[in-house]
């Protein structure tokens, strides 16, 4: 039996560049859905409302390891040839879209609404509303908590492992497998994640602090 040493070490740290990749993957599909999904919620196209909040209402209202293994075992079965690391891609980025879709929504509709009835006074259309008067504004809003969900999306990377994806913990797992020391092996999986996260949640506090702040005066 092999003992936990610095090449298992190693072996888990070089892991932590695939869950990197992979939330980088998740949080730029995502931003460019949730966009989609943000502006079809607050547009004035009533089908396109119905149609973003149902969406919105399947991915958050369904657990993210049962998304995975949709996409993972639903596509074969679809007739589509699909792997690992496809797979948690695809359904982090629909599940990160939803969330992402109804963050930057309320941070539109944070926006003064005397700024938007004025828009709307000098006959700007939609397009142009958004453009130039609220989205803007709405991404100042939307920074701080942006960065924040920036921490979800790395640990939702640890629900890869189910389907096989080689990231931080399933590459945890593995060595565990060989040393049988869970202790040891898992702390250090747990303070890969912490090394990953905490920087983004302490960035996270300071904008939002940075925001209230800006407020205030």
């Amino acid at each position: 039996m092999r003992t936990f040493g610095f090449p298992e070490f190693l072996f888990i740290l070089e892991a932590a560049k695939w869950t990197v990749a992979l939330s980088m993957i998740a949080f730029i599909g995502g931003a460019i859905g949730g966009l989609v999904i943000a502006l079809s919620r607050t547009s004035d196209n009533a089908a396109a409302r119905v149609l973003s909040g149902g969406f919105i209402q399947i991915f958050q209202g369904t657990p993210l390891l049962l998304q995975l293994f949709l996409v993972f075992f639903g596509a074969p079965v679809l007739g589509f040839d699909i792997n690992p690391w496809v797979a948690a891609g695809v359904a982090l980025i629909l599940n990160s879209s939803a969330f992402l879709g109804e963050i930057w929504r309320g941070c539109i509709q944070a926006v003064p609404g005397g700024q938007v009835e004025a828009a709307q006074a000098l006959s700007l259309s939609y397009f142009y509303r958004m453009r130039d008067i609220v989205l803007p504004q709405a991404f100042k809003i939307a920074l701080a908590p942006t960065v924040g969900y920036m921490v979800q999306i790395i640990k939702g990377t640890s629900l890869a492992a189910i389907i096989g994806f080689a990231e931080i913990t399933r590459t945890g797992q593995i060595i565990n497998n060989a040393t049988f020391q869970p202790l040891i092996v898992f702390s250090v999986v747990a303070a890969i994640y912490f090394a990953l996260c905490w920087p983004l949640s302490f960035l996270a506090a300071r904008m939002e602090r940075r925001h209230a702040a800006a407020l205030a005066r």
